[in-house]
């Protein structure tokens, strides 16, 4: 037991040898290296490497990725469907709500910029922003259609 005290184990990348220490893996290049290796009965790890874009097999994943970097196109932002954005409108103008843009932004806890470019289109589409605008119209904020009241008055 007192041995245990005694024994000093070395860790770190530059330690080599002795201690029970594992061997260095190495990378086999070649049919004849990895023939060898087995005969020699190591332990052999076999890893599948991605080829280039420019591989005779083109349905693989990583082309299709690299053809789609290396397109040049401009894909632009989705934007709030114009229905929904004049159901918006409408309905912040109904009587049962009448509400300026002001009004419904300090009710959701945004900008009445915001709430300008919900209505106009022009803003890239901010789902978060719709369901609460929406839910505070009572509007679908799919189609713009004004949703059933769960709750009628008695």
């Amino acid at each position: 037991m007192s041995d245990d005290w005694n024994a000093v184990t070395k860790i770190g990348s530059k330690t080599r040898g002795g201690g029970g220490a594992a061997e260095r893996e190495t990378v086999i290049k070649g049919k004849s290296a990895l023939n060898a290796a087995q005969r020699s009965g190591a332990v052999i790890a076999t890893e599948k490497k991605y080829s280039s874009a420019n591989a005779a097999d083109k349905g693989t994943e990583g082309a299709r990725l690299t053809k789609v970097d290396r397109s040049d196109d401009v894909v632009a932002p989705p934007k709030t469907d114009a229905t929904v954005a004049q159901a918006i409108k409408n309905r912040r103008a109904e009587e049962g709500f009448k509400l300026t843009q002001a009004q419904l932004a300090q009710k959701v806890n945004v900008k009445a910029s915001d709430i300008q470019a919900l209505e106009s289109g022009t803003g890239v589409k901010n789902q978060q922003l719709l369901n609460s605008v929406c839910r505070i119209l009572k509007i679908s904020p799919k189609t713009g259609l004004p949703l059933p009241d769960r709750h009628p008055k008695k």
